[in-house]
């Protein structure tokens, strides 16, 4: 909005004119960028997820709220202060900037072909590159391995043969079940099974107890650490029950109708992946000893929680941003009446997702809930500059005749420093992340800046090209009378008188 306030200042000078120019030529079309970026962040309101949900909706409102703020605090204070200087519209003639915007529109007229072909490689690369992301996760993922808390985990994994609580509930469906003979000899079968897996320690069970009694009972002969017999188990259990610590210790692994055991386990934090296959490999074994008529198993804890959480707030993430590219797709219908006009400014958009997930498949950087973001708030935010573009675009059809090169030209020139201006301050806004301590925000800071430098290359030099190479094929009747008007051309104020302001340079 300021970048279009100093130049229609600069234009005509009057101050009042120039104001009124920004709110009916660019307010429709700042409402429906801020909108688009609120709706990428909105979207996380499907995940389920409390966190991504409130952060959804914060964060959209903010941004809506924002755009209200700015639209009515700009003009009012602006209105009431000097002027601008040469100073302040000094940032209009850079030479730098001007001349990449010379670049840009050489490379628009003259080598539309070479930004075709390139634009064919990077896909075709990055469909390559997403091929081989990953979607493991691991508990300390995010956490530096500087860090004394990831290093004391993985000291406890390390020496202790895993962390993570995995528990075998298992449901004999009658009273006492649990103290049979048969029964004792499936769980032992069971935990002789869990000891072929490096991934898990030893199990502790309602058995260990029993074999540790047993050989205590014989003066500790190693001989004997084995299943009692029935009437090593009776004699056993008569001790084991009396007093209120050897009650407890017992009832921690046995309920009160001997009906439900468990067996309890620590898990190594080998990714989301690795656990999900010794989950299925788990419950195969489960299976074969403990048949479904009789007995009835869950397979839990934290190690099983972690992996379905994070494929279930994956599969969540995927979701809300499909969500997100419907509905801003919906939004652009609704401005340009033109599938066609749709469909080409949704391709600039989604091109900087498909190469920002090739880096990750390169980089091994895996699809996590924190690296998921990344694409429905880059999306919400990239999407802007082609509304901005496509906007003074068909603005500059009318003033030209339909004049498809022409318009292109000039809506290039004029969008295009404020597109990098913009681009700039959210590639160091999200930027800033990158020196956090914490893996998932540098991940999201790092690729959100990454997709968003990719967007603006996509929508200043493959949006014009493909505007100027299709022609006519996209720019229909339909995009020149749109259901939603951006710009309006006839409303403006020709003759206002600008306050007088009192000297101060002196």
């Amino acid at each position: 909005m300021l970048n279009k306030f100093h130049h229609e200042f600069v234009m005509h000078g009057n101050r009042v004119k120039a104001l009124q120019r920004v709110i009916i030529r660019i307010g429709n079309a700042t409402f429906l960028t801020n909108l688009t970026t609120a709706i990428g962040f909105a979207t996380f309101a499907v995940t389920n997820s409390n966190i991504l949900v409130e952060f959804g909706i914060v964060a959209s409102l903010s941004i809506l709220s924002l755009f209200l703020l700015a639209l009515v605090l700009i003009p009012i204070i602006f209105s009431f202060v000097q002027p601008p200087r040469d100073r302040h519209v000094r940032h209009l003639e850079y030479k730098a900037v001007i001349r990449l915007i010379d670049l840009l529109i050489i490379i628009t007229k003259r080598h539309r072909k070479k930004v075709y072909l390139t634009t064919v490689i990077v896909v075709a690369i990055g469909i390559y590159g997403i091929t081989l992301i990953k979607s493991s996760g691991y508990m300390v993922d995010d956490i530096p391995e500087s860090d004394p808390i990831y290093q004391d985990l993985k000291f406890f994994e390390s020496n202790f043969h895993g962390l993570m609580p995995l528990e075998i509930i298992v449901d004999t469906k009658k009273p006492n079940g649990v103290m049979q003979l048969s029964t004792f000899q499936k769980l032992d079968q069971l935990e002789n099974k869990l000891e072929e897996y490096p991934e898990l320690s030893q199990s502790l069970s309602m058995l260990n107890l029993m074999k540790f009694a047993k050989q205590a009972f014989y003066n500790g002969d190693v001989r004997y650490f084995s299943l009692p017999n029935n009437y090593e188990r009776n004699f056993i259990m008569t001790y084991a029950m009396q007093g209120e610590e050897n009650a407890g210790l017992l009832h921690s692994f046995l309920d009160s109708a001997r009906q439900v055991t468990r067996i309890s386990i620590r898990a190594k934090d080998v990714g989301t992946n690795r656990m999900e296959e010794l989950y299925n490999e788990f419950r195969s074994d489960v299976d074969s000893i403990f048949d479904t008529e009789s007995f009835e198993t869950i397979i839990t804890g934290s190690s099983v929680t972690a992996f379905r959480g994070t494929q279930y707030l994956q599969r969540n993430l995927f979701m809300s941003l499909g969500l997100a590219i419907l509905l801003i797709s919906l939004i652009m219908a609704i401005m340009f009446t033109s599938w066609r006009m749709v469909l080409l400014s949704i391709i600039p958009n989604v091109i900087p997702l498909i190469f920002t997930a090739a880096i990750m498949g390169f980089t091994g950087i895996p699809i996590k809930a924190s690296t998921i973001l990344v694409f429905s708030i880059a999306f919400g935010i990239s999407v802007d500059n082609t509304i901005h573009f496509l906007a003074k675009y068909r603005q500059e059809l009318k003033l030209s005749g339909w004049n498809i090169g022409r318009s292109v030209i000039l809506a290039l020139h004029e969008t295009g420093v404020s597109m990098l201006y913009t681009a700039v301050v959210l590639f160091f806004g999200f930027g800033i992340f990158s020196l956090s301590g914490f893996g998932g925000t540098v991940a999201l800071g790092v690729l959100v800046s990454l997709t968003l430098l990719v967007a603006l290359t996509s929508n200043l030099i493959l949006l014009p090209s493909l505007l100027m190479g299709l022609n006519r094929l996209t720019t229909t009747s339909n995009f020149e009378k749109p259901l939603l008007e951006i710009y309006d051309e006839d409303v403006e104020i020709e003759k206002i008188d600008e306050p007088k302001f009192p000297d101060t340079t002196n």
